[in-house]
């Protein structure tokens, strides 16, 4: 369990986080930012596993997406509201 949570909190505060976030707010489209946000996190996984794909361990690819695309969305929703304020 702690090593879960410990994967979630380094890729919050590591490339997919805060790149995502940056891409997200980079666009108004929702799912471009997810999308970019995805990306981030496949790339930033396949980095640290050498551009090997027997090294990529599931679960950190899987949560490194999840957290990428959530980070683009929420990019994505601070560009749409801040324009709109």
């Amino acid at each position: 369990m702690l090593e879960l949570l410990g994967t979630i909190g380094g890729n919050v505060l590591s490339l997919p986080g805060i790149l995502g976030l940056a891409l997200g707010m980079m666009t108004r489209k929702l799912w471009l930012g997810a999308a970019l946000g995805g990306a981030v996190g496949v790339f930033e996984t396949l980095v640290f596993a050498g551009f090997r794909f027997a090294h990529v361990e599931p679960l950190e690819l899987i949560i490194a997406i999840v957290v990428g695309v959530c980070a683009g969305s929420l990019g994505t929703a601070i560009r749409i509201k801040g324009a709109t304020a």
